[in-house]
């Protein structure tokens, strides 16, 4: 399959609603038009910069959250892909490991397209992608197991392990996001990335507006290969 490059352009995949859910931006399309309509200058540049961070959390590339210390391997136990099979986590031990908590309905839902070619670059050189859809951060994945599936590998070509839909955050999370919580803060949104090591310790907490195309993240992960 020819790689894609992730172009960082929002589109409308197939099966996509059309509206980010929770996002406080959607409202604001009338007062945009109104505001255009009276020349209100300054209230509409102020207007723009809140859309603009509003699309699905803050946009704009996030600090790293940092990394105290050393975690010790997060992959630990098994975990249920979305096939319903059960994987074990040892197996990507030996593998440097992209953690991606991800949603469907998400202002930063097309970083899937680069997360599928940042993996067809590196497979082969030992390193992989893993998706963990979540609906507790912020609303946004609706969709079943099954459904995550189909959206997935119609819309963006995912061939990366995607596992099955479990919370993220807080004492419901799934227990390798309980051990990322512990070693590097939980997700403040959908799209972060934990960037793990051949020995599957956290050596990097990426946020949102980090993309699979960030020059830092592409660099940090050679480092690691």
């Amino acid at each position: 399959m020819a790689a894609r490059v992730f172009t960082g352009r929002a589109r409308h995949p197939k099966g996509w609603t059309g509206v980010l859910r929770g996002e406080p931006g959607a409202r604001s399309a009338r007062n945009l038009k109104y505001m255009r309509a009276a020349h209100k200058a300054t209230a509409l540049s102020a207007l723009l910069a809140v859309l603009a961070l509003a699309a699905c959390g803050d946009d704009a590339a996030e600090p790293r959250a940092s990394v105290e210390s050393r975690s010790g391997s997060v992959l630990e136990g098994s975990l249920p892909l979305l096939t319903g099979e059960e994987q074990d986590l040892a197996k990507y031990e030996g593998d440097v490991v992209l953690v991606v908590n991800t949603a469907s309905e998400c202002g930063f839902t097309p970083q899937f397209e680069g997360l599928q070619s940042l993996y067809e670059k590196h497979k082969d050189d030992g390193f992989t992608v893993l998706g963990f859809p979540a609906d507790d951060v912020a609303g946004q994945e609706p969709r079943d197991d099954a459904e995550i599936k189909e959206f997935c590998e119609e819309n963006f070509g995912v061939e990366f392990p995607m596992f099955a839909k479990s919370d993220v955050t807080g004492e419901s999370a799934n227990p390798l996001f309980q051990r990322l919580g512990a070693a590097a803060g939980e997700p403040t949104w959908n799209f972060n990335k934990y960037l793990l090591d051949r020995e599957g310790e956290v050596v990097e907490h990426y946020e949102q507006g980090t993309g699979p195309e960030d020059p830092e993240l592409n660099a940090r992960i050679d480092e690691l290969l």
